[in-house]
């Protein structure tokens, strides 16, 4: 029977999950990647995987998907690694470069400038080094483990999922298990307890994970900031979030 092709974002917040994974009967079954988020959904979308922890941001390009688990990478209210940093006030901000390794974050950023702040800017396409172009009225979206520590060096910082969560009443799902076929069922079972262990496990992951920044607890980061749980509140969180997305395409294409 062939491995199951699966790719997984390669950041902090995965590594529970990931963890739960290696240590279930499911590791020998699967062909595991470890890729930056909106390679996760490039990797979906064009099929050279069957199940991706994706960028929601995905799901409008996929013809066919399934929400696999019962646990995603999402936040109730500020999630600290996913942000717009800036030297000025966001109201004196003229151009925003968006992070090439998002795809959610990248949109939210988006549907938050036109439907929640209200301000037109330019959006900048980032490349490699691109933190540094961060300057006068110039900010950019940063998102997954190059954030820690960037709030010392940026005056202004604003949480993308705090200000999602205070815009709409609803948490935010980044990421997502999605696959773009049906899995059996008795795969999906053994698939969510092999997660959820390993999020049962972060008190222990703790001393395995080395903290990025002097001042970054990883425990509390994985356990007050990232909400795990694809609850029913997430669910309707991505169900709006996934309706501006269509906003904005049907807007663009008149």
């Amino acid at each position: 029977m062939p491995k199951l092709r699966l790719s997984a974002v390669s950041y902090l917040n995965t590594k529970p999950m990931l963890y739960g994974l290696l240590q279930s009967p499911l590791a020998d079954q699967l062909e595991l990647s470890l890729d930056i988020p909106s390679e996760c959904a490039r990797k979906l979308r064009d099929g050279q995987v069957d199940l991706a922890l994706s960028p929601v941001a995905i799901i409008p390009e996929l013809r066919n998907w399934h929400l696999v688990s019962d646990y995603c990478i999402g936040a109730v209210g500020a999630v600290k690694t996913v942000s717009i940093f800036s030297e000025v006030p966001l109201r004196e901000v003229q151009a925003v470069f968006l992070d090439h390794h998002s795809r959610s974050s990248v949109a939210l950023t988006k549907v938050l400038m036109r439907d929640y702040w209200r301000q037109e800017v330019v959006f900048l396409p980032a490349q490699e080094g691109y933190i540094d172009q961060i300057q006068a009225g110039r900010a950019g979206v940063v998102i997954g483990d190059r954030t820690i520590g960037l709030e010392q060096r940026f005056p202004y910082v604003y949480d993308l999922s705090e200000a999602w969560y205070n815009f709409t009443g609803y948490p935010f799902v980044f990421a997502a298990w999605i696959s773009t076929r049906e899995l059996p069922p008795a795969f999906t079972e053994v698939f969510n307890e092999a997660l959820a262990a390993g999020i049962a496990a972060i008190p222990q992951l703790k001393y395995l994970l080395p903290s990025p920044h002097p001042d970054f607890d990883v425990e509390t980061y994985l356990t007050r900031y990232i909400s795990y749980e694809f609850d029913a509140l997430k669910r309707k969180g991505l169900a709006k979030f996934l309706a501006y997305l269509q906003q904005e395409v049907a807007a663009t294409s008149v």
